[in-house]
Order: C-alpha cells, then structure tokens, then sequence
C-alpha cells in the first residue's frame, strides 16, 4: 500500500493544557483529602485556605495574607449523576475536597500573561477595575492590596487558548 493511500493526519505540535483542577505533571505531587466549608461551591483550581473549623474554602477575605494558602481544589471525575458538566465541576458544602499541596496543577490564569517561571497572585478581594475575576483565582500580576503574591509558586509556562496554564 502507498504512503498516499494511508491518509497520514497531524495533530499539531501543542495541545491544550486541560482543564483546571486537573494535575499537569506526576509523579511529585501530594494531594490530601479535606472537608469543604464553603456555603457556595468551590469550583475545582480554586486557591483555598482553612476556615475556623478546619475546612478548605476559596482564599480571600480581610487580613488574607499569602501564608494562608494551602492548595488548590483538585479536579474529581465523579458518576454523572453528581457532575452533569465534568468540565465545569465544582466542590459543595460538606464534599471531601482533593487539596493539591505540592506538584504541578492546571490552573486558569484569569488576570495577567503568564509565563514561565513568573511570579503567581491570587485574588482575595474584589476590585472595580477588575470586576469579572473571581476570589480565589490565580493571575500573572500584581493588584494592589486586592491579590497576594504565592512565593512558593511559579507559573510553569503560557496559557492555553482557554486560559489554563500550568502552576508549579
């Protein structure tokens, strides 16, 4: 048969990240299992830090200092009975949320360009000059008093077309 008959097909020479939440490198990672104590759901590559009581909510809120941090929500594939939308998924009150503590992890870079070895942010208040962010979300620069800079992060490269970039 001649190569011409094969019909060979490139795909391209770089795909697209995935989707937030979801682990970008094994197998250096450590993830742990922790309560959700967030009253609205906790959309998985969520920031989070501990509430009073010991459960993970999105990091943000007065006083919120970078210290705080302790992972991000990991993505769960659960039954479709739980997640209608795998894509979007989110943890709700109560759930055993998986925290991604060490390793590399899918993240959306929602304000700023990241790149690699840049310096990460997170959101812990709102702003008017950035009113479509989310508290909570990673971005690629500075905002005032409104994000805190993760000094134990950096981004591991550019985003995706959709966003997603990998935080190491």
């Amino acid at each position: 048969m001649a190569l011409s008959q094969l019909n060979p097909q490139i795909i391209g020479a770089e795909m697209d990240h995935g989707f937030a939440g979801s682990y970008a490198r094994q197998p250096d990672m450590i993830v742990s299992t922790r309560p959700v104590g967030a009253s609205e759901p906790l959309p998985f590559g969520t920031a989070l830090m501990y509430d009073e009581k010991g459960a993970v909510v999105p990091l943000g809120g007065e006083g919120t200092t970078s210290e705080k941090f302790v992972g991000v929500a990991g993505r769960e594939v659960r039954s479709a009975l739980s997640y209608l939308d795998q894509n979007t998924g989110a943890y709700t009150a109560g759930d055993a949320c998986s925290v991604f503590q060490r390793g590399s992890i899918n993240v959306v870079c929602q304000k700023g360009t990241a790149k690699r070895g840049g310096a990460v942010y997170v959101r812990i208040a709102k702003s008017a000059s950035a009113p479509n962010v989310a508290v909570g979300g990673f971005e690629a620069e500075a905002d005032s008093t409104n994000n805190v800079q993760l000094t134990g992060c950096q981004w591991g490269g550019a985003a995706d077309p959709n966003g997603v970039a990998e935080l190491v």
